[in-house]
């Protein structure tokens, strides 16, 4: 049987500070519906069991369904010793997931015409200087360090991660010269710090301004992220959790030392709360915005959750400045952090709007591990309450005119014209034919007089135009730019 002693060592912890804000498209909030409700009180208990096998310290997570934070929840303690509870507003430090914001700033200056992605590194560093293994290589540009593809090395030319001494940018500069290239650009995925860094330095020399100015004018203010720093000042040191170590044999964990990364900042520096990174994910979800005013235009955003390079195995790649993988049949956006007593998760499924921000104080936690199976729980539940009610269209009776075969005028291809479950639609005949008779099914949603667009998971977009004669007979079809015409099909 398990060990509940740790239970009062937390306090049972899960009625700290819960919200429940309604999605403001709903008519039925969220808050009143009863499967999303049961499905958070399940994984609260389930979490509830690993913060107490575990004995995590403490832990604070946030989903979000398109703008709005719909539920925000904090286990544990943020301070075991002074027994001070975890809440939604507690600081963590994010590491990595500062990646983003630097990748997202050089989004923003090449939108502004001041770079492109394709440029080399020297064109704005002139002072970039590292031993090339590789001279007939192109050269390192600004894709290739978002993509983590730039064959450079890992860190900085100092054992930072040893002994907790960062280097100054200065110094970081200094030291470049006796590194070396590992791979050539676009040979191997190979993640690292000092890319992300000199692409912060990039940010610096393009823009004009220190690196945490542009992105706190750029990116926090306008997100109203006003518990996000880069550079943390002592007064916002009080507000971080406190960082633990992995759990030792005896159940006892060390307290880390604070991590000021100085010169990789741009990789790994800053500290957020749940409530802020639900709202950096609400942006991410802007992708139709036409408002010119927003941090990153909607196609931008687009870009930067693309594939920009994919794995071997086809299971896993990076965009510009996020990874993105396959999570339970979902694509998934986001990125990890991890520092002394710190690891942190920020995920998103673009086509659901749906995330979830997972932020733990210990350096043993899996917040991968729980950000996965929060999305696989809520994500249904979610989708299903927000779906919109929709009353089934009667079949316009003058659609009939438009049902029959028809096919090209070298009998190439066939296409029957019906009404299924009370939507026009083609259904093109196919040699061999597909296994499953939906993958054949194109929607022809109504468009003009006589005109339709191919719409649903088959469709392409454009347009079908049925061209009558006097006697409203259909005597060519347009898809496209292409013509069929009627046909007998025996």
């Amino acid at each position: 049987m398990k060990n509940r002693s740790f239970t009062t060592y937390i306090g049972l912890i899960s009625c700290l500070l819960f919200l429940l804000i309604p999605a403001h498209s709903q008519d039925n909030s969220l808050r009143d519906n009863p499967e999303l409700t049961s499905t958070l009180k399940m994984i609260e208990s389930w979490l509830n069991e690993h913060m107490e096998y575990h004995k995590i310290p403490g832990m604070s997570i946030g989903i979000v369904y398109d703008q709005d934070l719909v539920y925000a929840k904090s286990f544990g303690y943020s301070d075991l010793e002074n027994r001070k509870r975890a809440t939604p507003e507690t600081t963590y430090r994010i590491a990595s997931i500062t990646k983003t914001f630097t990748a997202t700033a050089i989004m923003q200056l090449r939108d502004q015409g001041k770079l492109e992605l394709n440029d080399p590194i020297s064109k704005h560093l002139d002072w970039f200087e590292i031993k090339n293994r590789f001279p007939s290589a192109p050269d390192i540009t600004i894709w290739h360090l978002l993509t983590h593809t730039s064959g450079l090395p890992r860190e900085a030319a100092f054992p930072y991660w040893t002994d907790n001494v960062f280097p100054t940018r200065e110094e970081m500069i200094d030291a470049l010269p006796g590194q070396e290239t590992i791979y050539p650009p676009e040979h191997k995925f190979k993640y690292s710090n000092l890319a992300l860094s000199l692409a912060g330095e990039i940010v610096t020399a393009v823009s004009g301004q220190p690196y945490e100015q542009f992105i706190e004018e750029n990116i926090l203010k306008p997100l109203e992220m006003k518990s996000t720093s880069i550079f943390i000042t002592d007064d916002e040191k009080k507000k971080l959790a406190t960082p633990y170590s992995r759990l030792f044999s005896d159940g006892s964990r060390k307290i880390m030392p604070f991590t000021d990364s100085k010169g990789i900042a741009p990789a790994a520096n800053m500290a957020s709360t749940v409530v802020d990174l639900a709202k950096y994910i609400s942006f991410q979800f802007r992708v139709d915005s036409s408002d010119t005013n927003t941090v990153l235009k909607g196609s931008t955003l687009r870009e930067m959750q693309r594939i920009q390079w994919l794995a071997k195995d086809w299971t896993w790649g990076w965009g510009l400045g996020f990874g993105i993988s396959r999570w339970n049949g979902k694509t998934v956006v986001g990125h990890a952090g991890w520092v002394a007593g710190n690891r942190t998760r920020n995920s998103f499924v673009p086509t659901d709007k749906i995330g979830v921000v997972v932020l733990i104080n210990a350096d043993d936690a899996r917040p991968t591990f729980f950000a996965k199976e929060i999305l696989k729980q809520v994500t249904p539940v979610i989708l299903e309450a927000v779906k919109p009610e929709v009353d089934e269209p009667e079949p316009d009776t003058a659609w009939m005119k438009y049902t029959g075969s028809y096919t090209d005028s070298l009998f190439y291809y066939v296409t029957e014209i019906m009404i299924l479950n009370n939507k026009l639609v083609a259904y093109d005949h196919y040699s061999p034919p597909e296994d499953h008779p939906e993958e054949n099914i194109v929607d022809l949603t109504p468009e003009s007089n006589n005109t339709f667009r191919m719409t649903g998971e088959n469709g392409n977009g454009e347009l079908v135009v049925f061209e009558l004669n006097d006697k409203n007979q259909v005597v060519r079809v347009k898809f496209g730019e292409n013509y069929m015409y009627p046909a007998d099909i025996e």
